[in-house]
């Protein structure tokens, strides 16, 4: 299992707890990962990858092992401890502002 820690608002739009649980899929790319959170959690469609593009959110951050993975492609594959649910892959919103 993979274990995703995501941000309040994503929580509230999800309506789950901080931190989610989805089976490995096949491919465990960046992509894929997404794609299975947001087959298990349908309201999250489009909200981390842009549905017409495929691609991140500018707004939103992805992080794995203390890296932030957010500009690698996502058709990488995830860290190791991301897939045996030993680290979390976190998603968080960026802030910005002045």
């Amino acid at each position: 299992m993979i274990r995703i820690k995501l941000p309040y608002h994503l929580q509230n739009l999800a309506g789950t707890d901080a931190e989610v649980s989805i089976p490995n899929p096949e491919n465990p790319t960046v992509l894929e990962v997404i794609r299975a959170l947001e087959s298990t959690y349908p309201t999250l469609r489009g909200v981390v990858i842009d549905n017409t593009t495929g691609k991140r959110r500018a707004k939103v951050r992805l992080f794995a092992c203390k890296q932030d993975i957010s500009h690698q492609e996502m058709s990488e594959l995830l860290p190791e401890p991301v897939l045996t649910g030993e680290e979390p892959l976190l998603i968080v919103g960026a802030i910005s502002g002045g």
